[in-house]
């Protein structure tokens, strides 16, 4: 299984934004890439993603989405249905933002789920899991020079437009998390999220 984590530092906590204009619901349309660069290729599904989103803007922060369909997700008018366009990952982004609930882990439909919960819980649970997490950072080891089972158990931390805040970063590097690139030029995220897949895709993972 392939593991991500989408952080978005103004992505909106609550279900109220206009479909229409997703720029101004805190860059929401780069969530909405994210989703749709992790689960699809060219005529196929990816079913081996966890995709992670973590929305940090008004007025309810932090949410924790996590999408993970598996072999369930279909093309079809099912409860695990995600099409392939912006306005679509949008509204089910809105749905799940919607049915929150206070206090609890909610299952939204099978696959779907939504908390409250903070980058750094996340990650902190994740470790206690015995997962391998590493932050995507330019100036990191470059991922072709990772040995292969290094990323059996990894998750791999995608920043928004403007990264990861200073003090998250100060915390997880008390994590011990690895700073890793996919090469010195920028790419927006989901750019940088499509590079990694490529490279497992290349090793076979």
């Amino acid at each position: 299984m392939r593991e991500f984590i989408y952080y978005s530092k103004n992505a909106r906590t609550l279900g109220r934004f206009d479909l229409t204009n997703l720029m101004k619901a805190g860059r929401m349309d780069i969530a909405c890439q994210i989703v749709i660069m992790a689960f699809f290729v060219s005529h196929a599904i990816r079913d081996n993603v966890k995709l992670h989103l973590v929305f940090d803007g008004p007025p309810d922060a932090p949410k924790h989405l996590e999408i993970f369909p598996g072999k369930n997700i279909q093309f079809a008018d099912t409860s695990n249905r995600i099409d392939i366009s912006k306005k679509d990952v949008a509204g089910l982004i809105k749905k799940m933002l919607y049915k929150y609930k206070k206090g609890e882990k909610r299952e939204i439909s099978s696959g779907y789920n939504i908390e409250k919960k903070s980058l750094i819980n996340l990650v902190e649970e994740l470790i206690e899991q015995g997962k391998e997490i590493y932050i995507m950072e330019r100036k990191g080891i470059d991922i072709r020079d990772l040995k292969r089972k290094g990323f059996e158990k990894a998750v791999f931390i995608i920043g928004d437009q403007d990264g990861i805040p200073k003090r998250e970063l100060k915390e997880l590097k008390k994590l011990g998390i690895k700073k890793i690139s996919v090469g010195r030029q920028m790419y927006f995220a989901s750019q940088t999220l499509t590079l990694i897949q490529n490279e497992l895709d290349r090793q076979n993972l």
